[in-house]
This record gives C-alpha cells, sequence and structure tokens, in this order.
C-alpha cells in the first residue's frame, strides 16, 4: 500500500489518533525522498529546517516510530549505530540492504526468495507482514584492498 495524506488519517483516525501537520510533513519529505535514499532522525530533523519547516527532534522520534510500527516507514540499523528510515514500498519495490561495516556504503538488491520465506512463515503463524528485511554487514571492495598489507 502506498500511503497519502488521505489514507494516513484513516488509519491514524482508526487507532484514535489524528494527522497531525507535523506527521503529514514528515510523510511528504519521505514520499518525495529519491529513491535508494534513507534518512535518519537527525537527517530529517536538518532537512526540515533547511525547508523552513521545523519540527523538534523529539517530535520527529516519535513520528518516524510510530509509522514505522504502522508499516509507512522501514527502520533499518545500518552499520553507524543509528536507524534510518525510508517508505515501506510494497512488492516489487521491495528490496535488502548490503552494508559495508567500514565505510558505512550501501547497496540496495531484491530478492523474491527473502521475500517469500518471509510472507509464508508469517502467513503459517497467523501474522501480517508489514516488512520484511535481510540486511548484510560486510566489507566493500574497496575498504578489503585498504586493509590489505603494502
Amino acid at each position: 500500500m502506498t500511503y497519502t495524506a488521505n489514507s494516513l488519517k484513516a488509519e491514524l483516525h482508526e487507532r484514535g489518533w489524528r494527522l497531525t501537520p507535523q506527521r503529514e510533513t514528515i510523510l511528504n519529505v519521505f514520499q518525495k525522498l529519491p529513491k535508494g535514499n534513507h534518512l535518519s532522525a537527525e537527517d530529517l530533523y536538518n532537512r526540515l529546517h533547511e525547508l523552513g519547516t521545523p519540527i523538534s527532534l523529539s517530535t520527529i522520534y516519535r513520528t518516524v516510530k510510530l509509522m514505522a510500527r504502522m508499516g509507512i516507514l522501514r527502520e533499518l540499523e545500518f552499520a553507524e549505530g543509528h536507524k534510518h528510515y525510508e517508505l515501506n514500498q510494497p512488492y516489487p519495490h521491495h528490496h535488502h540492504h548490503l552494508i559495508c561495516v567500514k565505510c558505512n556504503k550501501t547497496v540496495e538488491f531484491k530478492s523474491d526468495p527473502v521475500l517469500k520465506i518471509g510472507t509464508k512463515t508469517s502467513q503459517q503463524q497467523g501474522f501480517h507482514l508489514l516488512d520484511c528485511q535481510l540486511l548484510i554487514h560486510a566489507i566493500c571492495p574497496s575498504c578489503q584492498r585498504s586493509l590489505l598489507p603494502n
């Protein structure tokens, strides 16, 4: 499901919450984010300030956590020690991440078998799948070369 302000408003209302201007603004930033880009809460905070729409960092943290729990955003744990977020796009836009633990280079890739296993396992247990992600932590070729003795 691709979220719009109206669908987010309906889902929030269903849960007893409301669509605040801040939540709508944050959703809008993620919708306009170029494919392959991820934002940390701090990145989002800086971007909003650059756009002239300051939202407090605590509101941003609460909102991205809420949107991740709702399945609107994917929460990604990269090698940098803090979380990043992106829109949770439905299949076929579903993807996984290969992350260099030295330089934090991130490569996105698709894997239908991973998604199939996640879907099948969820269904077998009576769960509704919101997200399925595989994070592979490795060392990229460039960093491997820098580790070699001269």
